[in-house]
């Protein structure tokens, strides 16, 4: 680290147990006047409790209008080296699948044209470029382009779709999360890359109920995995358990959530019309359950972070949708149509930095499941394991249905 660089205060950051952010700024501020400066900046601002930084402004790249966040030092004379340390943000491989080469590639690119800080990655998913000047940003996504990467969304639009790895390395994966997001990406390059929304509007992917992305709880629109049949039993597997001594009753039976499972000698039993697929028993016993045949996924609407008005999470808008051959374009017409339908109806609604979740709030689901055109539903639900929340009889009134 420079001899020169004074940080009593940000030091206290790297005492816990855990690695700090600090110790890896430190480790590039000898070769990064930007880092160096980050580092001052920041010690100042813990001296003064206050930031000095600076958002937005009008900085991106030619032709697009999302992939880069402003950022300015308020102290430019006193911190040359942030005095412009912008964000640039690349769209990650489906399931942040990388080799080493193109890693090296984005390394390469960033050591000429920025600060060599990384955040790998950012709750949307891209990977994120900490630190540039303006006249760099051109040069950089020029490099990037040159190697065949693109950058990422960021504003009021569509942020780069995130998904877990799926069927690439999950035997649970109920639909092909890697394909999906691949195909949503290539079709909405205009609304990745110019922002045209209210607000954000994240898409995120998890193959199974598991959700490993997360996906209920901090997407606009979430989409799980889920199967409409029985789970599959392998009954001579289960045996197996039990002969190996594995508590079974403890384990899973009693902490079914519907108590839908039952064992009698060394058979176990599903009464799967009270199953509400938490994933529960499959992954207690992943050689004798597996999740059934008929593949699909949820569609959630509505998750946030506390951000502007609090958390909010997704609740179940279509319970299940599938896609006939995920490698065909015109597989996803079903998808594309209702999508475009809630994003038409947001458009013309919503206001403002309004998100999606906070816009149905607003006009209530009864409203919006017309306004989109999706017939309510019993299994639209707020929150899991919770009761539905719309008065649907009306709707069976107007159509003069019993």
């Amino acid at each position: 680290m420079a001899d020169d660089l004074k940080t009593p205060l940000l030091d206290e950051l790297e005492k816990g147990p855990w690695p700090s952010f600090v110790t890896d700024i430190k480790s590039l501020a000898d070769k990064s006047e930007m880092a160096k400066d980050l580092l001052r900046q920041l010690e100042k601002s813990y001296e003064d409790k206050r930031g000095y930084w600076k958002h937005g402004g009008l900085v991106g790249v030619m032709g697009y209008g999302g992939g880069v966040i402003g950022r300015y030092s308020a102290l430019p004379e006193e911190f040359p080296g942030v005095s412009h340390f912008h964000t640039v943000r690349v769209n990650q491989p489906s399931g942040w699948f990388y080799t080493s080469d193109k890693l090296r590639e984005i390394i390469d690119i960033w050591d000429e044209h920025g600060s060599g800080l990384y955040n790998m990655h950012g709750s949307t998913g891209d990977m994120v470029l900490l630190g540039t000047r303006t006249e760099e940003l051109e040069p950089t996504f020029r490099a990037l382009t040159e190697k065949g990467w693109d950058l990422g969304g960021s504003g009021s639009d569509l942020r780069t779709p995130s998904n877990c790895v799926g069927p690439a390395r999950c035997e649970n994966a109920c639909f092909d999360t890697m394909e999906m997001a691949y195909k949503i990406t290539h079709k909405y390059q205009d609304e990745l890359h110019r922002p045209m929304f209210n607000y954000k509007y994240k898409i995120k992917m998890s193959g199974c109920p598991n959700d490993c992305t997360a996906a209920i709880a901090r997407s606009d629109m979430a989409l799980i995995g889920i199967w409409k049949d029985d789970i599959k039993v392998d009954q001579a597997e289960f045996a197996k358990y039990l002969d190996d001594g594995y508590n079974v009753q403890e384990f899973v039976v009693d902490k079914c959530p519907t108590s839908c499972i039952s064992v009698e000698g060394k058979q176990i039993n599903i009464d799967n019309s009270n199953c509400v697929k938490c994933m529960h028993c499959i992954n207690r016993l992943p050689h004798a359950l597996h999740v059934g045949d008929e593949k699909g996924f949820a569609i959630n609407l509505g998750a946030k972070a506390p951000i502007v008005e609090g958390a909010l999470f997704a609740s179940v808008i279509v319970p299940f949708m599938s896609i006939e051959d995920y490698k065909d374009d015109d597989s996803y017409e079903e998808f594309h149509d209702l999508l475009e339908r809630i994003w038409e109806f947001w458009d013309e609604y919503g206001t403002a930095r309004e998100r999606i979740g906070e816009f149905i709030e607003r006009v209530s689901l009864a409203t919006f499941l017309e306004g989109i055109g999706v017939e309510p539903s019993p299994k639209q639900v707020k929150a899991p394991r919770d009761n539905p929340y719309i008065f649907y009889e009306e709707y069976f009134a107007e159509e003069g249905a019993e």
